[in-house]
């Protein structure tokens, strides 16, 4: 016993070291802060702060050593008891099986991979199973409190995340839906998608220009575009149309995601998590049912960028010479192609995602490097993207030139299917690519600024990153 004691005590004097970066024998937030970072400790959420709160007894700001050494023996305690209750055939080790059954037991479905790869960022020894010192020493100085914490925690760690979709929302835990930070991170990705999306704005309203007057028999090249929108209005021209765009965010996101957690529901009654598959129909149904919402919003955001120097005032204007003059139905023109092609994007982003980030960590995981990183992340849903984008962009181009025909003299009204044979029929397949260039130069800027900016706004509002 006093074996044990003598040997705590020395691996509590060595993390407290480690922290203490001043040598003043007190550890305050700051400190915890970057000694977590230095550690690579993924802790949840302001882990520092809950070290701070639960183990500063008395009040001061910061932790003296008996305070640290009675906040580990307690946590080892709590640890302790998860362990045992994982460990189910009390063998003294965690393995696959177990961890899959402890994601069973909270509603949550996993494959034997997927727990195996939760088990080797843990694995030290390389035997794919875990000791209690293994799992103390991954877990000590991470506050989760209970197992439902561990599995939240597992679920949102890179190696189980799916990505990001346009049309596949993100998923959240009952805790994280009972705690607000799904609205935070709702947040911090609206955010994101508005300065991405402001960022890129000249390319979209180059994009969408050559969709509509690809026409013509010159055709209209990127440089041409970028010269007559400027000579027409001006730089700032280069942004007409965006204030829809970015203003069009903040509804279909949250519509997207009601309409998502109760498309989970009905499939999987109250589970957590889906599988790909089942995540893919609930996206696209979500994703759907958002576009319908806003739908009216596209048809202005269009009109917009189209417009010529003094045609509306502004959003409203533009929407009352619309309802004016040709009536209601005129804000869902172009609504068939819009929703058809949700499914070949969505459905080929997930799908190719899926399958580069298993790729990669298949050939490049190991256990003391489980995460992807940014970069490779990136990478894999840039690729994704862009195949998506080949795939549903003729329906895109479809409908872009039905939301402009009314506004454009002269253009034939035409439905969905008679407008692909006249673009063929005039312009041939590559017709129905007018603009494509644009939109891929915009993918991998959009893609990093969106990036960028969630990690910092998620960081400012406290929300772990995943």
């Amino acid at each position: 016993m006093e074996d044990k004691e003598a040997d705590g005590e020395r691996r509590y004097a060595a993390l407290f070291s480690q922290l203490d970066a001043n040598k003043d024998g007190r550890v305050d937030i700051n400190e915890l802060r970057e000694g977590l970072a230095a550690m690579g400790m993924r802790g949840c959420t302001n882990a520092e702060q809950e070290i701070l709160r639960v183990g500063d007894t008395d009040q001061d700001g910061q932790l003296d050593f008996d305070e640290f050494t009675r906040y580990l023996a307690e946590r080892e305690k709590r640890l302790l008891i998860m362990f045992n209750s994982l460990d189910r055939n009390n063998d003294g080790r965690i393995d696959a099986s177990e961890i899959q059954e402890c994601f069973l037991g909270l509603g949550v479905h996993i494959s034997l991979t997927q727990a195996r790869k939760i088990l080797q960022s843990m694995d030290r020894d390389g035997t794919l199973t875990i000791d209690w010192l293994e799992w103390r020493d991954h877990f000590l100085l991470n506050p989760l409190h209970n197992m439902e914490d561990v599995v939240t925690f597992w679920k949102h760690s890179s190696v189980l995340d799916i990505g990001e979709s346009l049309a596949v929302p993100d998923e959240f835990s009952q805790k994280e839906i009972r705690s607000g930070t799904w609205w935070k991170q709702l947040l911090a990705g609206g955010v994101a998608g508005a300065v991405s999306r402001t960022g890129t704005a000249p390319l979209d309203r180059l994009k969408v220009l050559m969709q509509v007057h690809g026409t013509r028999s010159d055709g209209l090249s990127m440089l041409k575009g970028l010269k007559e929108m400027i000579k027409e209005g001006g730089i700032r021209s280069l942004w007409r149309g965006n204030g829809i765009n970015v203003l069009k965010i903040a509804p279909e996101s949250a519509i997207k995601f009601m309409a998502y957690e109760q498309i989970k529901k009905l499939i999987r009654g109250q589970q957590e998590t889906l599988r790909v598959r089942e995540r893919f129909i609930a996206g696209s149904l979500a994703g759907a049912i958002a576009q319908t919402a806003i739908y009216p919003m596209e048809v202005l955001k269009t009109r917009l960028a189209l417009r010529r120097t003094g045609q509306y005032s502004g959003m409203s204007d533009c929407a009352r010479q619309i309802l004016r003059t040709e009536g209601v139905r005129a804000y869902f023109k172009g609504y068939l192609p819009n929703l058809l092609g949700i499914v070949p994007y969505a459905g080929i982003d997930l799908a190719v995602y899926e399958t580069l980030k298993n790729t990669w960590l298949q050939k490049y995981q190991t256990g003391s490097n489980p995460d992807p990183g940014v970069l490779v992340l990136l990478a894999c849903g840039t690729v994704s993207s862009t195949c998506g984008q080949i795939a549903s962009y003729p329906l895109a181009l479809v409908r872009t030139r039905m939301q402009a025909q009314a506004s454009i003299q002269g253009s034939p009204q035409l439905s969905m299917v008679a407008l692909f044979r006249y673009i063929v029929a005039r312009e041939g397949v590559f017709g129905l690519y007018r603009g494509i260039a644009p939109n891929f130069m915009k993918v991998i800027p959009a893609v990093s600024i969106s990036y960028v900016v969630y990690e910092n706004m998620k960081r400012v509002l406290g929300v772990t990153s995943r």
